[in-house]
């Protein structure tokens, strides 16, 4: 009897650390407004810390856009490449105490990254104090 239970207890586990969601890897941007879509970004793993960067623009206006907008060591650097999300950390079932940058304005926002209903679209939010605005990413397999 015991040993049943061990096994029992040993699949649950192994299932349960198996769907463990994850948001490293790519993920297509959406328009807000046309609903199509804009970018690949790659999120990784570095130092215990998450970034996305962008790695494919979709349909760009220009062959190698620089981002005039961005302040600092940014401005003016190539949008392909550019680091957007910066600094999150995991509590729970969130992504958290990081930066998002938007490339069109330049300005840098708070940032944090939830699952939505499944783990192939995530809730992308960035805000300032109590205003804030949220994307809906898909994953790329």
């Amino acid at each position: 009897m015991n040993k049943n239970i061990l096994v029992l207890f040993s699949v649950f586990f192994m299932f349960s650390c198996l769907s463990a969601q994850s948001v490293l890897g790519k993920w297509k941007t959406i328009d807000d407004s046309t609903g199509k879509a804009r970018s690949i970004i790659e999120i990784y793993e570095s130092d215990g810390k998450i970034y996305g960067k962008i790695i494919e623009l979709i349909n760009p206006k220009s062959n190698n856009p620089l981002c005039k907008q961005c302040k600092g060591d940014k401005k003016n650097q190539p949008i392909i490449g550019l680091i957007i999300i910066d600094g999150l950390s995991k509590n729970d079932d969130v992504y958290e105490d990081g930066t998002i940058l938007n490339p069109e304005n330049g300005k840098t926002y708070d940032c944090r990254l939830k699952f939505e209903d499944d783990e192939d679209t995530l809730q992308v939010r960035g805000y300032l104090a109590f205003f804030y605005k949220t994307q809906y990413w898909k994953r790329i397999k």
